[in-house]
């Protein structure tokens, strides 16, 4: 099972599916202290930055551009160390006026921007949108091409992911604190110098760098899953220079960690009784047709049966809990994997577990070479920066395990002991939760999806509540995120606001 908390959109798993669970703090806002301290920064410092001329190159695919741009290590130092962030575009196709740059971000954190632009958004949003947009996208500090950050070689991290996330005894759960240590240290060793400076506000400040390079007077952005709190984090430190923002799969940046994660939890089990609910009717459901219940309760009695006898899968890793409930995670982000989680839990039962681990193994973005994706370091060097651990001992697990396993009965247990990651990250925590209302900022969008297994319903209710410009748009289905997965209600909505400006009446709602 993952070992930190992600809300990412993934270009290459799902389509347009995303991300998921944690251990570590997830999303949550930078302090207010550290918010407001970092649009003080002397602007004649950072000017160098706010005026670079960026040198664009021919990559990705036809029409696509790419360049590097320069932004400053520490915002607290703008004349000590640079670094080196990609970015990238695709020039609006016309015809129509055009209304600009519109960035995306895919979430995670630790997704790729720029691959979810040339792999999805540049190609795949709706073409009216392309035609008055220079589709743009930045890697976040930390992720993919910039400056990534690294922790694990690709065999570390395969014993990483099939360490016990249930432990039953006292050795077990040591091997599994053990297990967190070491990723920790492992990154501290290979990254110890960018791992203070991959926060949320951090990238939202490059953002707005790389706004001004691109020649735009406001921002206009669509952020799915954790970049939904990487564009409320940009309203909130520059409302002024706020366009047209769509936040889709809303996180919400008032919780700390802990209940994040429950939340997060619970998030799983809804989507796993939807799951249920459409398993059960067909003849083809590997966890038996008589009820949903029933299905929980093998769902159960088969984790427990990996944990202590993992099968095959024509691999030298196995298939233990772990992955397996990895796997089982990973297909609840988009209902169309369904059908392909089915078929893999029927394989796994008949003792060939390699379905599942090619689900476990897309989520984690592990290459078939063994090697993988920075995804998963750099998505515990921002969570473990942006808030404070959820948990700080062994003995705070355990003591939230009823809690966890209440949200869950699935999921509970595995997730509550995910949770402990960040008690072990070298770099201390520089944000805390706190309300984001964005004052001054122009209307945002906010989409939540009512079955959202990794940003459950609430936090896009609660963040669009917070906003004093926030508008709530509601898709009543399954999923993760809502925008271009086939709701026309939805796509239209959002369309006519990046368009025209006009958001959807507060409150609209889709199916």
């Amino acid at each position: 099972m993952d070992t930190r908390r992600l809300f990412r959109i993934s270009a290459t798993a799902f389509v347009a599916a995303g991300l998921m669970i944690s251990g570590c703090s997830s999303g949550g806002s930078s302090s207010d202290a550290s918010a407001s301290d970092s649009v003080s920064a002397d602007p004649a410092a950072l000017k160098k930055y706010y005026g670079q001329k960026l040198r664009w190159r021919a990559c990705g695919g036809p029409d696509f551009q790419c360049a590097t741009m320069k932004a400053p290590l520490d915002y607290a130092k703008p004349d000590g160390t640079e670094i080196e962030l990609a970015v990238a575009r695709k020039k609006a196709t016309g015809p129509g006026k055009r209304l600009g740059s519109l960035l995306v971000n895919p979430g995670g954190p630790g997704g790729s921007a720029i691959g979810y632009l040339q792999g999805y958004a540049a190609i795949g949003y709706p073409a009216p949108v392309r035609a008055q947009y220079d589709m743009a996208a930045i890697d976040p500090r930390g992720v993919a091409r910039s400056e990534p950050v690294e922790c694990l070689s690709g065999k570390d991290m395969d014993a990483y992911t099939q360490v016990d996330q249930t432990p039953d005894d006292q050795a077990e759960t040591s091997r599994l604190a053990a297990s967190f240590k070491k990723f920790a240290q492992g990154c501290q060793k290979r990254s110890g110098v960018i791992l203070p400076h991959v926060s949320t506000v951090d990238t939202a400040r490059d953002m707005d760098i790389f706004r001004a390079v691109l020649g735009d007077k406001k921002l206009s952005y669509v952020g799915a899953s954790y970049g939904t709190f990487l564009g409320a984090t940009y309203a909130e430190l520059f409302p002024k220079r706020t366009g047209r923002l769509v936040l889709d799969g809303a996180m919400d940046p008032s919780l700390p960690a802990r209940e994040l994660n429950r939340d997060q939890t619970a998030g799983f089990e809804t989507a796993f009784q939807s799951f249920a609910a459409d398993c059960v009717k067909r003849a083809d459901c590997p966890l038996g047709t008589k009820s949903t219940a029933d299905i929980s309760t093998r769902m159960k009695a088969f984790f427990t049966d990996l944990d202590a006898q993992p099968v095959p899968t024509g691999e030298t890793r196995p298939l233990g809990e772990s992955l397996a409930t990895t796997g089982v995670i990973a297909a609840m982000y988009d209902e169309s994997a369904w059908s392909q989680l089915r078929e893999a839990l029927a394989s796994a039962m008949d003792g060939d577990g390699a379905g599942l681990l090619a689900l476990a193994d897309s989520y984690y973005e592990r290459e078939s070479d063994g090697s993988y994706a920075n995804l998963m370091f750099a998505n515990s060097a921002v969570n473990c920066l942006d808030l404070p651990p959820a948990f700080t001992t062994t003995s705070d697990v355990t003591a939230a395990l009823p809690s966890f396993e209440q949200a869950s009965p699935v999921f509970g247990k595995g997730l509550a002991w995910a949770s402990l990651n960040c008690a072990y990250w070298p770099t201390k925590a520089t944000g805390s939760a706190h309300r984001i209302e964005a004052k001054g900022a122009a209307p945002i969008v906010v989409v939540g999806t009512t079955r959202d297994p990794a940003t459950p319903y609430k936090w896009a209710r609660s963040l669009a509540g917070q906003l004093s410009t926030g508008t709530l748009l509601t898709y009543n289905g399954d999923g993760h995120t809502a925008y271009g997965r086939g709701s026309d209600c939805i796509d239209t909505a959002i369309n006519t606001y990046l368009l025209g400006g006009t958001p959807p009446t507060d409150g609209k709602k889709c199916s």
